[in-house]
Parts: C-alpha cells; sequence; structure tokens
C-alpha cells in the first residue's frame, strides 16, 4: 500500500551543465522542506502545472512494498518546456555541435519560461541582455540643385532643397558574446521577447509624440517615425531638422534604445527674425514693363527667392536653407508678400519672368509699403509716382485756347489728363453723365497744343472716336469751347468720299471719326501720327471680343483716353476691355484678369478681391457722381407709377405669359445655345406688357394701359409750361405714342436710329417749338445735352440701369436749373415687375466696382431669367 503526505512549497529550477564532449545536459531540480528531489522519482501535477509529487521506496518484500508519495503546491509557474521535462525524469543531452543554436534559439526561451542555474556556477552560463531598440540616423548633404525643370511640381521643388536625414530602425539580442540583429517587422526567425517590445515601443512612442510623419504596425500606439517595413524613413527639410535637435536627444535618454548617427550633422539653426525685405525695378527694352526685382533676408542671411515664393505658393510652414537654418513662413510679412507677388503673376502670361507695369502704381505703392529697402529705376519713378497719389498731380492753368471756366472737379478731371498725357499714360474719364467730360478733355487738347507751341514745335493732332450720332456734337462743342482748334468731322468712309489717307488729318487739330468708320479705314488711321486716341462713349468697345476693341487695343497712339460714365454694365470683363485699351499693362491677359478677379468677385462674392481691384484701378480712372460734386444740381425726383392692366389687356398677356414661360423653361438648360429664343420670349412679354398690338395686329382694338396713363400725366405737363421726354426702347411703341400725340394736337419732335436730320430734330425741342420730344432709348441715350427738359417719362424698363440713366442724364446735367421729375411706367404684375428687381440687383455690379464697396451679382443668367417667370 501506498502513503500520502503533504509537504510545504517546492521550488523548481532546471540545471545547466557542461558534458565531457562540450555538449549541456539539462536536468530538472526541485527542493522542498530542504531536501533535494531526486529527479528520477518525482513528476507533475495537473495542467497547466499547480503541484509536484515524488515518492520514496517503502518497507517489506518486493511483492507488498510500500510507497510513501508527497505532495507539495508549486512555487513557480511551470511551462510546458519545463513539465515535459520533468515528467521525463531523464536528463536532456545537447550534443556539442548543436550548442551554439541552442544557445541562440533555445537558451533565451529557456530563460524567459523556468530558472536556470549552472553546476559550475553562474559564469558557465552565456549572458542574456534584455533587447535594445536601434535608431541610426543617418545625415545627408544637400544635392545640387539641378536645371528647373517645369514639369516638376511646385510643392517638390520647393522641399528640394537643404540636407536630409535617414533614419533605420532595427533590435539587437545579445546572448553572451554573440549580438543577433532582428528587423523592426518580424521574418518568424530568432527568439523575440514579445512583451518586452510591445513596453519599450509604447516608451518610444510618447517620445516621438510630437513627431508624427507616419503611421505604424511597428509602433501601433503612436504616430510614429517609422514607415512599417524595414525601409529606412527619409527626412527632409524642417522635419529633419527638428528630430535631429529634439527628437534624438530624447531618445537617447531612454534605457534600452541606442542612437547611433554617422555623417556630419548640419547647422540645424531656426531664423526668428523679422524678414527684411527689399525691392526694385530694372528698365526693359518695352518701356511699358520693368523687371521686378525682390530680396529677402532673415538674421543676415540672404533667402533665395525663387525657393521662398514655391514655398509660400505651396502654403509650406517652413523654409530650410541649403546650410541647414530654416525659418517660419507662417509671418504676416510672407503672407502679404505672397499675396503681392501672387497678383503680379497672376496677371502675366505663364512662364514669364517677373515683371511690374508702370500702369500697376497700385501693386508697387503696396509692395513699397512691405519693403524695408524699394531701388527704382528713374523711367519708373517718373511714369508711378504722380499716379499713387491724385492730390500729387499739381493744378495746371487752364490754357487761354479753352473759352470755359471749369468747375473745380474739371480743373482737377483737367490736371489728372495733362499728367497721364504727358507721361505716356492712358486712362479711363469715367465721370458721372451730365458732368462736362467732353469740356475736361478739350481742355487736354488745348494744352497739348499750346504747350507744342510754346516749345517751337507743330502739335500732333487727336483722333476722337465716338457714336454716329454723337460726331456731329462732339464738332459743335469743340467749335464752342476750343474755337481755335482747327475740328475736322469725317462722314464717311475713304472709298466712298473719293479721298487718301493723308485727307483724315489735313492740318487738324482734333479729328472726329466714328466707330463704323474708325473700324472700316482702320489701317488708313493707323498710318498717320497722332498725339492721342480718345474713344467718347467708350461702352462701344466695352466687349473684349469685338474687331472695334480689339483695333482699339492694336492702334498706335501715344495715349489713349477711354471716356464714358459707364464703364461697366454687365461684368467686369467690360472693364477689362477699357484697360486693355488704354492701359494695357495693369491687367496684360484677359484669360488671367477672369480668374484672379472675375470669377472669385462676380461668383465667389469674393470682398478682398474686390477692393484690391478697386486699389488696382484707383489712380488710372476718374470718377466723380454729381451728388459729390454738382451740389448747385437741382434735384432729381424719380418715382414709379405702377399701373394695372385692363381686363382685356391682362386677359391677353396671362395667355401668352403661360405659352411663353413654357417655351423658356425648356430652354434654359443651355442657357448659351438658347439665349436668342430665350430673350426673343421676354421680349414678346415686354411689348405685351406695354400694347398687345405691337405683338400680334389682331390686337389692335385692345386698349393700351400703358399710353393712357402716360397721357394722363402729360396733359398736365404741356398745359402747365413744361417739356418733357419720352423714352422706349421698341420704336413701334413710340410710333402708337405719335398717333396719340397727333390726335391730342400736341407739337413733338421724333428720334430714331432711322432719322437723317437729327440736328434739326434736335434743335425743333431745343427752341421750344416742341414741348414733348420722342426717343428712342439706343439713339438717344448718349451725346445730347437736353436741359430745356424738366420732365421724363421711361415707358419701358430694362434690366440695365445705366441704359435708364444715361436717358435720365440727357436732361439732369450741368446746366439744368430746374428740378428734374423721373417717372418710370411699370404694370403691374407682369414682367416689368420682375425686370425691376432684377434691375436693382445688377446696379449693384457698377456701384460696388465705382463707387462703393457693397457686393454684387453676375451678369443675368438662368437662374435671373427663371426668376422673371415666377409667379
Amino acid at each position: 500500500s501506498n502513503t500520502v503526505t503533504w509537504a510545504a512549497e517546492a521550488r523548481i529550477n532546471t540545471n545547466v551543465a557542461a558534458t565531457a564532449d562540450g555538449g549541456i545536459r539539462l536536468v530538472p531540480q526541485a527542493v522542498a522542506d530542504g531536501m533535494e528531489l531526486d529527479p528520477a522519482m518525482m513528476g507533475t501535477l495537473g495542467t497547466p502545472v499547480h503541484g509536484l509529487f515524488w515518492w520514496s521506496a517503502g518497507t517489506g518484500n518486493s511483492t507488498m512494498a510500500t510507497r510513501n508519495i508527497t505532495l507539495a503546491p508549486v512555487a513557480e509557474t511551470v511551462g510546458e518546456t519545463l513539465k515535459l521535462l520533468i515528467d521525463a525524469r531523464d536528463p536532456v543531452d545537447i550534443p556539442a555541435d548543436a550548442r551554439e543554436l541552442f544557445l541562440s534559439n533555445y537558451y533565451p526561451q529557456l530563460r524567459n519560461s523556468m530558472e536556470l542555474s549552472s553546476a559550475e556556477g553562474e559564469g558557465a552560463l552565456p549572458e542574456i541582455r534584455d533587447p535594445e531598440l536601434v535608431l541610426t540616423a543617418v545625415h545627408v548633404p544637400p544635392v545640387p540643385a539641378a536645371k528647373p525643370d517645369r514639369r516638376r511640381k511646385a510643392a517638390n521643388a520647393a522641399k528640394a532643397a537643404g540636407p536630409a536625414l535617414e533614419l533605420h530602425w532595427h533590435w539587437e539580442y545579445v546572448i553572451g558574446e554573440a549580438t543577433t540583429k532582428h528587423p523592426m517587422v518580424r521574418d518568424g526567425t530568432g527568439h523575440r521577447a514579445d512583451a518586452f517590445e510591445t513596453r519599450l515601443l509604447k516608451n518610444v512612442a510618447q517620445v516621438l509624440a510630437d513627431f508624427p510623419l507616419a503611421t505604424s504596425d511597428s509602433f501601433p500606439h503612436a504616430p510614429s517615425l517609422h514607415p512599417g517595413s524595414n525601409e529606412p524613413v527619409h527626412m527632409k527639410g524642417v522635419p529633419a531638422a527638428r528630430f535631429s535637435t529634439e527628437a534624438l536627444p530624447n531618445l537617447a535618454t531612454l534605457e534600452h534604445v541606442r542612437v547611433d548617427t554617422s555623417g556630419s550633422a548640419p547647422d540645424y539653426t531656426e531664423l526668428t527674425g523679422t524678414p527684411q525685405i527689399g525691392i526694385s525695378t530694372k528698365g526693359t527694352d518695352d518701356g511699358d514693363w520693368f523687371d521686378l526685382g525682390v530680396t529677402v533676408a532673415l538674421d543676415g542671411a540672404d533667402i533665395p527667392f525663387g525657393d521662398l515664393f514655391l514655398a509660400l505658393a505651396t502654403e509650406e510652414e517652413y523654409l530650410m536653407l541649403p546650410n541647414g537654418h530654416y525659418f517660419s513662413l507662417v509671418q504676416p510679412e510672407f503672407e502679404q508678400l505672397r499675396r503681392l507677388i501672387e497678383e503680379a503673376r497672376s496677371l502675366q502670361e505663364p512662364g514669364e519672368s517677373l515683371k511690374i507695369s508702370r500702369y500697376q502704381a497700385g501693386l508697387w505703392d503696396e509692395l513699397k509699403e512691405l519693403a524695408v529697402t524699394a531701388e527704382q529705376a528713374q523711367a519708373w519713378e517718373k511714369s508711378v509716382s504722380g499716379l499713387l497719389e491724385l492730390k500729387d498731380v499739381a493744378a495746371l492753368p487752364v490754357p487761354d485756347m479753352l473759352d470755359a471756366s471749369l468747375r473745380p472737379y474739371q480743373q482737377e478731371g483737367f490736371s489728372w489728363l495733362a499728367f497721364l498725357f504727358e507721361n505716356g499714360l492712358g486712362g479711363v474719364l469715367a465721370d458721372d453723365m451730365g458732368l462736362g467730360k467732353t469740356l475736361q478733355t478739350l481742355a487736354l487738347i488745348t494744352h497739348a497744343k499750346t504747350k507744342a507751341q510754346d516749345a517751337g514745335e507743330s502739335a500732333l493732332p487727336f483722333l476722337v472716336v465716338a457714336p454716329t450720332s454723337v460726331v456731329s456734337n462732339w464738332e459743335a462743342e469743340a467749335r464752342r469751347f476750343a474755337p481755335g482748334l482747327k475740328t475736322k468731322a469725317i462722314t464717311d468712309t475713304l472709298r466712298r468720299s473719293g479721298a487718301d489717307s493723308t485727307h483724315l488729318v489735313d492740318g487738324s487739330d482734333v479729328v472726329i471719326t466714328s466707330y463704323t468708320l474708325f473700324r472700316l479705314d482702320n489701317e488708313a488711321y493707323a498710318e498717320q501720327k497722332w498725339a492721342g486716341l480718345i474713344f467718347d462713349e467708350a461702352q462701344f468697345v466695352k466687349n473684349h471680343l469685338t474687331k472695334a476693341s480689339q483695333l482699339a487695343r492694336k492702334f498706335p497712339a501715344p495715349f489713349k483716353l477711354a471716356i464714358t460714365g459707364t464703364p461697366m454694365e454687365n461684368n467686369l470683363m467690360e472693364l477689362w476691355s477699357l484697360f486693355a485699351i488704354t492701359s494695357p499693362g495693369l491687367f496684360p491677359s484677359s484669360a488671367q484678369f477672369a480668374d484672379y478677379y472675375r470669377k472669385p468677385v462676380e461668383k465667389e462674392g469674393d470682398a478682398e478681391r474686390l477692393k484690391q481691384l478697386r486699389r488696382r484701378i484707383k489712380p488710372l480712372i476718374m470718377r466723380r457722381t454729381k451728388d459729390a460734386v454738382a451740389k448747385d444740381l437741382p434735384a432729381k425726383q424719380e418715382q414709379v407709377l405702377e399701373l394695372e392692366l385692363a381686363p382685356r389687356h391682362r386677359t391677353i398677356y396671362q395667355r401668352h405669359l403661360q405659352r411663353e414661360r413654357q417655351k423658356v423653361m425648356g430652354l434654359l438648360g443651355d442657357m448659351d445655345k438658347n439665349r436668342f429664343a430665350i430673350f426673343k420670349s421676354l421680349t414678346t412679354l415686354r411689348m405685351l406688357s406695354l400694347d398687345p398690338s405691337l405683338v400680334d395686329a389682331k390686337y389692335a382694338s385692345a386698349p393700351s394701359s400703358k399710353l393712357d396713363v402716360l397721357f394722363e400725366q402729360l396733359e398736365d405737363v404741356v398745359e402747365e409750361g413744361h417739356r418733357a421726354l419720352i423714352f422706349s426702347q421698341f420704336t413701334s411703341f413710340l410710333g402708337k405714342a405719335k398717333e396719340r400725340l397727333d390726335a391730342a394736337g400736341i407739337e413733338y419732335a421724333y428720334l430714331d436710329g432711322k432719322t437723317r436730320k437729327r440736328g434739326e430734330v434736335i434743335e425743333k425741342f431745343k427752341s421750344g417749338k416742341a414741348p414733348v420730344f420722342l426717343i428712342s432709348l439706343k439713339s438717344g441715350g448718349f451725346g445730347l445735352n437736353l436741359t430745356e427738359a424738366d420732365y421724363c417719362f421711361l415707358l419701358d424698363p430694362w434690366w440695365n440701369p445705366a441704359t435708364e440713366n444715361q436717358a435720365v442724364d440727357r436732361t439732369h446735367r450741368i446746366g439744368q436749373t430746374k428740378n428734374v421729375m423721373v417717372y418710370r411706367l411699370v404694370a403691374k404684375d407682369t414682367i416689368e415687375e420682375k425686370v425691376m428687381a432684377l434691375k436693382e440687383k445688377k446696379a449693384k455690379l457698377f456701384t460696388s466696382v465705382m463707387d462703393d464697396d457693397a457686393m454684387f451679382s453676375s451678369a443675368i443668367t438662368a437662374d435671373d431669367v427663371r426668376g422673371l417667370f415666377d409667379g
């Protein structure tokens, strides 16, 4: 029989001993109650092992022997390997030829899973150190700059300069004198201390938390600088500098982390001073353009401007120099420099060197404010300095040849024009309508002739281009205010008149021609030498795609002036067209202007870009409003007369409205392709709002509510001795008004595009023979001075407010002594009400650029058209 007893806790280890042939013997050893147990007579209890048992031989004969079995709990965790070794009850011998393999692959695992001892003492066992994480940082010198590659992205080009850093990570395991390197990504070979590596990587991750360059499987707990593979990490620029100066020293302080470096470490120094910016201009073969030089220094170091601008353009936070010095780009000076240089580049064709036009005085002024030093070419300084502030333009005496007294604002305008002329700069005289733009221009022309005579020179003539209907008026104004000038009006083509090109000038001081003749005989005009080219009512060349505008831009003249009260009516490209003619270097490229100004302002409502545009055009455009400078001008009272359509008139209108709405809504998907058809429908509805018979003769008996209201007003106006102008865009409707005037026995004058004896018609009204003047908006919107009238009726509203303002200002202008009453007749619940609302929106386009900083919408769009049909 057997006896079982309990013992105190047993302790177990494994003895490692050398064999006679140089091998290794592994023998489990256990001690309990101070007694060493026999390895051949013991075993383990449970799975996993929780105890140990052993036995001793009992007493009696062999068949009846009694065994003494003792049980004891174990103090240590017994792993599977030790369990097998104990239960085998025999030593395990490692032959001499497998010794190294055992020590490198199995010994570390045994050491981690059980307690080892040696009969020869600890020195007989190889020392196993804790694993070490090794970072090798290789400093790579900067690569010499290669020739610029246009295909290389700007971002890569900006980051290419400066030294670099390569990071190589690996693990090292040391057993005795043998060192084994392991990659960061396990390859399945060799023993790895998983728990130890995980703990150490967490510590490293905390140090690297400020350097989040890449995620990694090797550093799962932090934004690590290792890419999760065995490839090195490449760093350039500021990340390399910060890692070298901050991260490496911190990593070196961690236990079980070793930092090795190779290569020469650059002088990584952060420059923290204030940027010192310098600018300069240098003349080129093109007198309008100057090379723009920009220099930047920081803490005494010169910064390569090309690298700097690329970094700014790609919104980098830092820039590193080839010597390792670096600095932050997040500074107000750099942001302002970036914006200004970006503007200069954006207005040039791609690939050009950095230039600035003498017309871009505003841009130069802002650069100059930013710079510490500014070196100006003499020609540049002469051209630009006076433009920056109008108050710096000296007032000039009015020439004796001018038979007129100039008002203060006209004197200012004349002096400004003279400055532009004398410096070979062009501009836009955009005073409000009725403020005497023609008189100011004549003052310039007489000034130029007087100055030439004083110098003993022969004065070249000025060429004035005006609408056909205005040519005679320009000639009359010239003779009135400057009788000493030899003025000549061209009224026919050279072919039809039988004259040659020299006949155009023929000893004149001022030659006046029409836009049509300027286009037809352009080569002949271009053959002559002119003092300057003047475009009156310059809105005729506002479309830069037209032949007239293209010819105006190409025309050879040392001075070009655009005169218009409405330099822009629909969109910013109209403004570009005028400056492309008069000041070609201000916004050289139409496409670049559209991208830089038109799209952000019109489509995106960019208020800052709008302010920037206003600053750029300010030196080269003169605009004053009547409210600001003509305070003695009598008041202009405007009133909208809303009228109800008569029942039958309403029925006809609604019937056509439904038909046209259905048609237009189906066309709006392609606004550009169907624009003509859409506007034809809109015109039909506008005519129906006036008089149904304008659309179809079968409605001849239908009443015209608009004419009924007009004549209710007109009867009192005429009886009280007032004079009235009546405008409509539709000559057919003016014809209806003529019939009503004839029936009422009221004298009238009539003017449209077909009127032959225009001067006689105008004189009939001005002399008082006719109290009423019927005028088509297209023919009478400019070139007329009709201050005799004090009433103005606009029979049909349109969404271009400039057109209406031009009509009203035929009477509300300098010379008017009576209050002016303006009536706009609008049919309620018709498209005319929608047009009035759209006109308010459109008016903001002009006002925002010329007069204030209000935002605005673009030219008429598909959504605008939909709005016209709502309700």
